[in-house]
């Protein structure tokens, strides 16, 4: 299991590292919120601190929760009740108080990445639209029959877009997605490459603009 440990005190932060990695776990460490916004895709679960540098623990939560279902254990000093509901409500699959005891820790971590496994459900390898199919597998599209050809980009904007057909899908998260950076300054990337998508398939109505939030695949 890829593990980060987003923690701005160096003595913590590195203690977690060696215990996790003692424990059998990949594990990297970053002392930003910023950073696990950008990098979140390369890990299976995330241990986060709620004081961070750059920006309140709970906000970096609420951020990633826009972009990503990833395992998220709270770890942190903060031990008020209000905190700790807010933790929870905010997406946090489970919330410890500092210092953990590591048997715990590991656990518990275990136990969100397992549930998150089984949430996922099997792995889709096509979708069918009408006479528009989706192979996941061989990164291929045909309208009618006919392959549409696209460029890496345009595939992998389909298949955020189809992950979950006639589900809006929030620009963040397919910014994320497909170009890595949901809260960078805006880009018209997205709305260039939706247009685009549009003309090649050729099918008005497959993917929907749902206003102020992003777009939908589903006829």
């Amino acid at each position: 299991m890829r593990v980060v440990v987003v923690e701005d005190d160096d003595d913590v932060g590195e203690a977690l590292v060696e215990v996790l990695t003692e424990q059998g776990f990949e594990v990297d460490r970053k002392s930003r919120g910023a950073d696990l916004l950008l990098a979140h895709r390369d890990y299976d679960a995330v241990i986060l601190d709620l004081g961070l540098p750059d920006a309140d623990g709970l906000h970096v939560l609420r951020q990633l929760r826009e972009v990503s279902a990833i395992p998220v254990l709270i770890l942190t000093a903060r031990d008020d009740e209000r905190t700790i509901v807010r933790g929870l409500r905010g997406g946090a699959d489970d919330y410890l108080v500092k210092p953990p005891r590591i048997g715990e820790l590991v656990a518990r971590l275990e136990l969100a990445t397992r549930r998150a496994v089984a949430a996922a459900g099997p792995e889709l390898t096509e979708v069918v639209t009408g006479d528009v199919r989706v192979d996941l597998v061989a990164r291929q599209v045909e309208a009618g029959g006919a392959i549409v050809v696209l460029t890496q980009k345009e595939f992998d904007l389909v298949e955020a877009l189809v992950a979950r057909p006639g589900a809006a899908m929030s620009r963040e998260y397919l910014m994320d997605r497909v170009w890595g950076d949901a809260f960078a300054a805006v880009s018209r990337s997205l709305d260039v490459h939706i247009s685009t998508l549009r003309a090649k398939i050729g099918r008005p109505g497959l993917i929907t603009t749902v206003r102020g939030y992003g777009y939908r695949w589903g006829l």
